[in-house]
């Protein structure tokens, strides 16, 4: 089975200061609407640290991220289990010293 997963860009502490200098210098055109999007999937602020959704924010933009990606991975066969695990077949190993089982 192969796995494929995403997290949301997080910018935690002086990291949203200097990428909002870098992204501002850089595109100057898109910085404000980068910025909102962003602040649209963490209640307004650039980072969220909250548990279970600092990895993949909140909102319909979160959401419509989320979605494509599960569309993508399902397309391209990802995230599906190939193989049924058995464990009835497990025994446990014979520990050093230790007489086997009849």
């Amino acid at each position: 089975m192969t796995q494929a997963g995403y997290v949301l860009l997080r910018l935690p502490l002086e990291i949203g200061d200097l990428f909002t200098e870098w992204l501002t210098a850089n595109c100057p055109d898109r910085a404000k609407r980068v910025l909102s999007l962003m602040r649209s999937t963490r209640g307004g602020k650039l980072y969220d640290a909250k548990w279970g959704e600092r990895m993949v924010g909140d909102g319909p933009y979160a959401w419509m991220i989320g979605r494509r990606f599960e569309v993508a991975a399902e397309r391209l066969g990802l995230n599906k289990s190939s193989v049924e695990l058995r464990t009835d077949l497990f025994t446990p190993p014979v520990l050093k010293g230790q007489q086997m089982r009849l």
